[in-house]
């Protein structure tokens, strides 16, 4: 699914789907996205015998970044719902999240990240400041057991 160009893409267009399949309207629109990445441990080991002094490197665990997704506050409660779902042990609240970065024109998905078997483990609401401007945001955390990218 991964489009090749010279030109890199924006960070503009992109859609999350929640594990519900719903992409359309407020209650699936985030503002932004962030922590999407992986790491894999490093195992070092020598044997005894080696002649080099160095050790052998050998790929170990992986590890996921917790995945913060936020939006402007809109009344809906789906995100506390899922959250209270996991708080009050529903295991299989866990979902395969998919985020997509979109094409300059939105007609299809240029990258995706799936987060397999996802659960939220934080939700925080911004700060009320009644001398503020700034738009009220809702911020939720999911960790994930695999990231993969298509």
């Amino acid at each position: 699914m991964a489009v090749l160009r010279d030109i890199p893409y924006g960070n503009f267009n992109f859609l999350v789907d929640l594990g519900d399949g719903n992409t359309e309207g407020a209650q699936a629109g985030f503002s932004e996205v962030s922590g999407l990445s992986m790491t894999v441990e490093v195992i070092e080991y020598r044997l005894g015998n080696m002649a080099e002094s160095g050790a052998m490197k050998i790929p170990g665990r992986a590890h996921y970044g917790d995945v913060t997704l936020k939006r402007g506050i809109i009344g809906s409660l789906n995100l506390f719902q899922w959250i209270d779902q996991v708080r009050n042990g529903d295991i299989a609240a866990r979902r395969t999240v998919t985020i997509s970065l979109l094409s300059e024109d939105r007609t299809a998905p240029v990258t995706t990240w799936k987060l397999r078997r996802a659960w939220p483990v934080r939700f925080a609401a911004a700060p009320l400041v009644a001398a503020s401007r700034e738009i009220a945001i809702e911020e939720l955390v999911l960790a994930h057991e695999r990231l993969e990218l298509e």
